[in-house]
């Protein structure tokens, strides 16, 4: 196989603001493509701060060992992502956005599309929201009417929580989740969320501190809406960890490291009686078209990555008021790739 790759920094449509205060303008990611004759698989690992895996950082490890990520004879991508996970331990992210594209390629080769090679049937597909970020009542009011949508996820952690539902609630009946990147106490969340059932939200994201264990115990057994784990739940050993404190996972391809790990959380997940949700961590079209790859064995998908990005660097996903399309044949099912 050749590898190459480049750094992107797409751009978002509206600035990007979760709780604690975090802005962003642009989304930075590594794209990568595998060429193996004249087929060629992409991936894509963006770079989150809080995460503390930059770029560059990914770009000097390919670079300490390209000659051994090339010289794989890709027969299993399976077998690929355990060589890359010991290649690079310490760089999940990287290996993500390599183990992508080596899926990609290996649809191709195999003439069909991934959710195909597992044979899942592309059924009962649950619809994407939209994500509103924290901003004043008056712009993300704005944002929601210039996205009609029939489910929205909101970012709230702010003192303001329940006001800003309320205002947002005036202009649609679309389904509401709330994104709360752990920005609330026990107590906040234990006093929130009634409120939040009764303006027609649909479950909670991560409310608490990722290693708040005891207090999501607490959370657990007394929500009256459904608690999901983002932040929470990161590598597959997580998964095991979430059962009794949350009812769902939030799986994100570039923190647990790959299309391949992730298959394996959603077994584990569905053996303890968990829902699954996938979710974005503001891709373009390439890492969003590899979650779209496992619409059929999600409850729940939060991939508008693309949607929230005024510039893209590949096509093959149609949007159409939460329907996600696949429109290539084969891999991931991308149509065109700006490389």
């Amino acid at each position: 196989m050749k590898l190459s790759y480049r750094k992107t920094e797409l751009p978002f449509q509206y600035p990007f603001t979760i709780s604690n205060g975090r802005t962003k303008t642009h989304q930075p990611a590594l794209m990568v493509k595998l060429e193996l004759g004249p087929l060629a698989g992409y991936g894509e690992a963006p770079s989150i701060t809080y995460y503390h895996i930059s770029v560059e950082d990914m770009i000097a490890d390919i670079e300490s060992k390209k000659n051994f990520i090339e010289k794989f004879a890709l027969t299993d991508p399976t077998r690929y992502w355990h060589y890359l996970h010991h290649l690079f331990p310490n760089n999940p992210f990287l290996v993500c956005a390599l183990d992508m594209a080596a899926w990609d390629l290996f649809g191709q080769m195999k003439g069909k599309l991934l959710h195909e090679l597992w044979e899942t049937t592309w059924t009962n597909l649950p619809p994407t929201d939209y994500t509103i970020g924290i901003d004043s009542i008056d712009v993300m009011v704005q944002k929601m009417k210039a996205m009609p949508w029939p489910v929205y996820k909101i970012k709230l952690g702010t003192p303001d929580d329940i006001g800003i539902l309320r205002a947002l609630r005036k202009h649609t009946d679309a389904k509401f989740r709330i994104d709360a990147n752990a920005g609330w106490t026990t107590e906040e969340a234990l006093e929130k969320i009634p409120q939040m059932k009764e303006l027609g939200v649909e479950f909670i994201e991560q409310p608490l501190e990722k290693d708040n264990w005891e207090g999501m115990k607490i959370l657990f057994a007394n929500s009256s809406l459904p608690l999901f784990a983002d932040e929470s739940c990161v590598h597959e050993s997580d998964v095991v960890k979430c059962h009794g404190h949350f009812h769902g996972i939030n799986i994100k391809l570039t923190k647990c490291s790959g299309i391949t790990p992730a298959l394996r959380m959603i077994q584990e997940a569905r053996h303890l009686g968990m829902q699954v949700m996938m979710g974005s961590m503001n891709e373009s079209s390439i890492g969003s078209a590899a979650v779209a790859q496992f619409l059929p064995q999600l409850d729940h998908v939060d991939m508008d990555g693309p949607l929230l990005l005024s510039q893209d660097v590949a096509t093959g996903l149609a949007f159409d008021k939460g329907a996600v399309t696949v429109q290539g044949r084969a891999g991931l099912g991308l149509m065109r790739c700006d490389f």
